[in-house]
């Protein structure tokens, strides 16, 4: 790769191992970049095949094409990088794993422009964020709520964050969480384990809430599956494991089977359990994904944070 005058770099490349195969399928498997984000380049005109401009997706290359594709300066994030403290499980340079904590924001959005895990993540990723969609940005690959928890992995390459997002569409990519919940779920008598399948939309009256909603009515696939862990009195902590990422799916699967999560003041019934929470005692407790560019597993378990350790000491003791 070198630079163009105009800060731009240019991808040069001679093709030797063709077999018509489509540009931009070709040039996503021969450099660091997103098949969608060749796709929108080769569109702008940025790509040149045998010092010609090609602007269709669709054509075929053939052995002996000579190939340049112009990739634009990334742009700076618009966002201000904050020098937050992040409690990483892992990193490399391609990928970190963060142990979120309760209160913080993942994405800047109304009412929440500072003090996010992205502006965090600015500061502490610096230069080595190669940009996602010419931007210089981290890659969110899944969310967790405000006040939820646990485990999160972030892309630094646009690469990388399509990869880990396949992983997760294709449920490689293993999520686990626990939860105190009021009650004890079952759906039958003496029942350890189950799967919450119900689809998950936006609330027909309340915009800021999610709920159980028909498929045919905007409802998306939400499948969560749930095992007690441990029985404590009128309350149980439960492992959840999911198969889909909808907005609150826990929160909303859990309250559906009469279980609502402890501290959960939008979906449960707000009693009190004499620890101060700041939120829903939720925590994603467990992430499994493959490296998307070594191969090797990763598992990433983050620890419980002392307030949900001080809630089960204390149902222990009642």
């Amino acid at each position: 790769m070198i630079t163009d005058e105009d800060n731009s770099s240019v991808i040069k490349l001679s093709v030797t191992d063709a077999s018509d195969e489509r540009i931009d399928r070709w040039l996503s498997q021969h450099c660091e970049l997103s098949r969608n984000r060749i796709q929108k380049l080769i569109e702008q005109g940025a790509l040149s095949i045998n010092h010609q401009q090609c602007t269709n997706k669709k054509i075929t290359v053939s052995t002996g094409d000579w190939l340049q594709l112009k990739i634009p300066e990334v742009e700076p994030f618009e966002l201000i990088p904050e020098a937050i403290p992040l409690d990483i499980l892992y990193e490399d340079a391609y990928l970190l794993v963060v142990n979120k904590s309760a209160g913080m924001v993942v994405h800047p959005a109304p009412g929440h422009s500072k003090g996010t895990l992205v502006n965090a993540i600015l500061a502490h990723c610096g230069d080595q964020l190669t940009g996602v969609g010419g931007v210089q940005r981290p890659g969110i690959v899944h969310r967790l709520d405000k006040d939820t928890t646990g485990a999160m992995v972030v892309a630094k390459t646009e690469v990388v964050l399509h990869h880990l997002q396949k992983q997760i569409q294709a449920k490689t990519a293993q999520r686990e969480y626990l939860g105190v919940v009021f009650g004890v779920p079952k759906l039958t008598a003496n029942q350890e384990w189950g799967t919450i399948d119900a689809p998950i939309g936006r609330h027909p009256k309340d915009r800021k809430k999610m709920a159980v909603v028909p498929v045919e009515k905007g409802g998306r696939s939400a499948i969560t599956h749930w095992r007690i862990q441990e029985r404590l009195g009128n309350y149980t902590l439960v492992h959840y494991r999911l198969d889909t990422g909808r907005t609150h799916q826990i929160r909303v699967h859990s309250a559906l089977i009469g279980t609502p999560i402890v501290g959960d003041v939008i979906y449960g019934a707000g009693r009190s359990v004499g620890v101060k929470l700041p939120g829903q005692a939720l925590h994603a407790r467990t992430l499994r994904l493959t490296h998307p560019v070594t191969g090797k597993e990763i598992v990433a378990i983050a620890p419980l944070p002392p307030v949900f350790e001080t809630l089960l000491q204390r149902l222990r003791q009642r």
